[in-house]
């Protein structure tokens, strides 16, 4: 069963708002960063990945965001252009703000990491003056990603364009992309998490991250029954919670729940399997498909995603998907 319903006739499947940043991914692995000398640069941020996996897959795409006014907010404008991604969301800061970088760690496929410079990034300088209604008003579904509402002029942004998508039952999908270095603290991300996942259909996340919105209701021994049972008492209809190796687990409104296994791959590191995983369900789900099968098509992705060096670059088209589904070895777990 889907359980999701999408308004027929709109030109655009998905539009993601939020973190648009450059990913400087070490060349020199199975080594710390300290005797890493070598980058390749790649457009990164969640919600970014998640458009450019969705435009691979031949969803119609665009995108609502903000870029630095100068080569990497260039790069990552074309880029995004290059991958049929409609970039009219797409605003240019005037207040001399930089983009995000995100350098990757590979030491080994189980131990990476990211350090991130986040200080004054064009992405959160979106404002809500920015964000247009009849924009939104063309798409089947919006994404947001939690590093959006970390700051604001973003922060409000993204609950307008919330506002805009229930309005015109633009289905919203929520994926939590929690990042603890871009908040103050657990509370103030906690405050905010829940107040954006109360107007949203889909909610994808990890279990700890689910935990970080349930502290605030002191609530110590959560089970992902409970999760889901709570968020389907506002608008969810379908809450994802991911369990890493031992896979993610798909509940719906009506009582039903669903495991995902995984892809035996050749793992070169972990960062992008997330992304990846969305990105491909969310198109199964859009394409009428049971979530079962979704969930499959997510774990696909995301074993393709993780055998690759890159995020964005990695992400599957359509043929390359299902041929991995054919012939990669699925485990159940």
């Amino acid at each position: 069963m889907n359980p999701l319903q999408f308004e027929k006739d709109r030109p655009l499947d998905l539009i993601a708002v939020g973190r648009l940043c450059i990913d400087l991914n070490a060349n020199e692995t199975n080594r710390p960063m300290e005797e890493t000398c070598t980058f390749t640069k790649y457009v990164g941020g969640s919600p970014t990945n998640i458009a450019v996996g969705s435009a691979r897959l031949g969803q119609k795409t665009g995108f609502i965001g903000k870029v630095s006014d100068d080569q990497m907010g260039r790069f990552i404008t074309n880029y995004l252009e290059k991958n049929e991604i409609d970039t009219q969301g797409i605003k240019i800061d005037q207040t001399g703000a930089v983009t995000g970088l995100a350098f990757t760690e590979i030491k080994s496929p189980e131990d990476c990491s990211i350090l991130m410079y986040r200080d004054n990034v064009a992405d959160l300088k979106l404002h809500p003056s920015e964000v247009d209604e009849e924009y939104i008003k063309q798409s089947k579904s919006l994404l947001i990603s939690g590093t959006a509402l970390a700051k604001s002029p973003s922060r409000e942004a993204v609950f307008l364009a919330l506002e805009y998508a229930v309005k015109h039952k633009v289905t919203v999908f929520f994926d939590l992309d929690y990042r603890p270095y871009t908040w103050t603290d657990e509370a103030e991300t906690a405050v905010y998490y829940n107040l954006a996942a109360e107007k949203c259909d889909v909610i994808i996340g990890t279990r700890e991250e689910f935990d970080m919105m349930e502290k605030l209701l002191n609530i110590k021994e959560s089970d992902d029954h409970y999760t889901a049972s709570r968020w389907f008492s506002y608008r969810a209809n379908l809450v994802v919670i991911k369990h890493g190796g031992a896979g993610s687990i798909a509940y719906t409104k009506d009582g039903e729940s669903h495991r995902s296994g995984i892809f035996r791959t050749n793992v070169l590191k972990t960062f992008g399997a997330g992304d990846s995983y969305a990105s491909a369900f969310i198109y199964g789900l859009m394409n009428g498909k049971e979530i079962s099968k979704a969930m499959k098509m997510g774990s696909a992705s995301a074993s393709i995603v993780i055998s690759r060096h890159s995020c964005s670059d990695a992400m599957p088209t359509e043929a390359e998907l299902l041929e991995h589904m054919e012939t990669a070895i699925y485990e159940t777990v």
